[in-house]
């Protein structure tokens, strides 16, 4: 009876402890898959702050800045959600509500005109923020937060600024390189810049205009190439001519 009791006690222990290690093994598995999202929505959030930074660069419409700060309070609630009692996002999400509030009321507009930085690399941080923005956009509209109509048409401006900022950059390297007389390093920039405003489907006043500006640039490179190599055979010619008449001129008597 008593080898009975133990057996049955023994069986019971290795029965809790399968039990309470299963038990441990899924609460790991939920605090490794906590630690995961939340570590998800924090490179979400940190992402949207950045295009929202980023506006200084690369100009916003109130559609697009309040689109982004709902992203933000989503992923702050999100957050809050996994971590009740983290009073710093807590505030964060009061202060991103009360500027969604605020942005309700602005009637901004979008602005299309953006001063290109010198920097190479600041100038890849727009092209590389706008990409971005269009992504989020996009996203944002697969999980119904935007409408199809702002879609298409915050899409479209951001593609136009986009054009405009490539054929600026295009355009302005040519220039640079004109006046350093590297004729063959400038005529491909404008090259470049031609390409991108024929292909764009927008053909408004922008891409008209500059596209006649960037026809007529190539169009005088074309020219002082022309000019400069009937000089560069002119020379030739007449250093040819002088050797041959200093091999043919008349021996001097010393």
């Amino acid at each position: 009876m008593l080898l009975t009791l133990i057996i049955t006690l023994v069986v019971a222990l290795v029965v809790i402890a399968i039990i309470v290690g299963a038990i441990q093994q899924h609460k790991e598995r939920l605090a490794t898959l906590k630690r995961a999202e939340f570590s998800k929505l924090r490179t979400m959030l940190e992402d949207t702050e950045e295009l929202i930074v980023n506006s200084a660069n690369v100009p916003l419409s109130a559609a697009l800045s309040q689109m982004l700060l709902k992203r933000i309070a989503f992923t702050l609630k999100a957050m809050v959600e996994l971590e009740p009692g983290a009073r710093d996002i807590k505030q964060r999400l009061q202060e991103t509500e009360k500027r969604l509030s605020d942005s309700g009321t602005d009637s901004g507009g979008f602005v299309e005109t953006v001063t290109l930085p010198d920097n190479d690399q600041q100038l890849i941080g727009m092209i590389k923020g706008i990409k971005k923005l269009r992504t989020v956009l996009r996203a944002e509209h697969a999980r119904g937060n935007v409408d199809t109509q702002t879609v298409i048409q915050e899409d479209k401006r951001l593609e136009v600024l986009q054009l405009r900022i490539n054929v600026e950059s295009q355009i302005k390297r040519g220039n640079q390189a004109r006046t350093n007389n590297m004729l063959g390093s400038a005529r491909q920039y404008f090259e470049k810049a031609l390409t991108a405003l024929t292909n764009t489907p927008h053909q408004d006043d922008y891409a008209t205009t500059r596209k006649s500006e960037v026809m007529q640039a190539l169009e005088d490179i074309a020219t002082q190439l022309k000019e400069g190599n009937v000089r560069d055979r002119e020379k030739k010619e007449e250093k040819e001519n002088k050797d041959l008449d200093e091999l043919f001129a008349p021996k001097r008597k010393w």
